[in-house]
């Protein structure tokens, strides 16, 4: 029998079966997926989670740096990638909701990646990938838009695989503003 949290979401609304739910603590650290998903709490913020959850990301990088190097970067981004994406379609499922404002394991990995591919960089350069990541990811500008619609018309009901192909939709518009916010770092450093 699946695991069923739905009791754990809480809503404002009725709570029929496709009425979306809003995660609450107790519901997080019910799975560890939503854990990974939810950003170790992060996502629960009511307030802007994206970039509370980008901001979780910075931090931890920041201490986390005096323990890695490339290869040990390489190693956690590479696997938190396939861990998110399982981490965002569980917990997406779980919600009901096809990309939930709440999952930020999506803007946590981007930007991490961000922010190695940019070090070494200070606290203004990576204040400034900061701001461009989130413009991005916030704005949706041109392919980080379309990377955003690219699944959100899969329809659970009919498609056996809609919920993967959302958690895959999830993480990928964040690494299409990873692309973006790099690129623009990449031509500032060239023509600068």
């Amino acid at each position: 029998m699946p695991f069923d949290d739905s009791s754990l979401l809480t809503s404002s609304a009725s709570t029929d079966a496709a009425t979306p739910l809003r995660p609450s603590a107790r519901f997080m650290v019910s799975h560890p997926l939503h854990w990974i998903a939810l950003g170790f709490g992060s996502g629960l913020s009511p307030l802007a989670p994206g970039t509370v959850g980008t901001l979780w990301a910075w931090l931890s990088f920041v201490l986390l740096a005096p323990w890695m190097n490339d290869a040990r970067w390489a190693l956690l981004i590479g696997l938190s990638l396939p861990l998110g994406w399982w981490a965002c379609s569980v917990t997406a499922k779980n919600m009901r909701v096809l990309d939930p404002g709440s999952i930020v394991w999506d803007e946590i990995a981007a930007f991490w990646l961000v922010l190695w591919l940019v070090t070494p960089a200070g606290f203004w350069g990576q204040l400034v990938a900061f701001a461009l990541f989130r413009f991005f990811d916030a704005a949706k500008p041109g392919p980080v838009k379309w990377a955003d619609q690219l699944f959100h018309a899969v329809n659970p009901a009919i498609d056996p695989a809609a919920w993967r192909k959302a958690g895959f939709g999830i993480m990928l518009d964040d690494l299409v503003a990873a692309a973006c916010t790099l690129l623009v770092i990449a031509l500032w450093r060239v023509y600068a």
